[in-house]
């Protein structure tokens, strides 16, 4: 069982370092230089921005499946 918890640890310290790598690199957007037809400066308009929710989305998703896998794990242990 120590493994199994050390395992878990290692999975858990290993995602967060994952996730945190996507968020370290974001920076402001600079100014809109205006000119141009006033339109949005993205193809295809309209603009939607991915927005931390997308993050917590992975998060959610990410402990749910370390939740299943240790769930599985336990159950197989205590089957042999």
């Amino acid at each position: 069982m120590h493994s199994e918890r050390q395992n878990m640890k290692k999975f858990s310290f290993f995602t967060f370092l994952l996730l945190l790598s996507f968020t370290i690199d974001l920076k402001a957007q600079p100014p809109d230089p205006g000119g141009g037809n006033g339109g949005p400066n993205c193809f295809p308009p309209p603009c939607v921005p991915i927005d931390g929710g997308l993050s917590w989305l992975l998060l959610a998703g990410t402990a749910y499946g370390s939740k299943k896998i240790y769930e599985l794990s336990k159950e197989k242990k205590e089957e042999i």
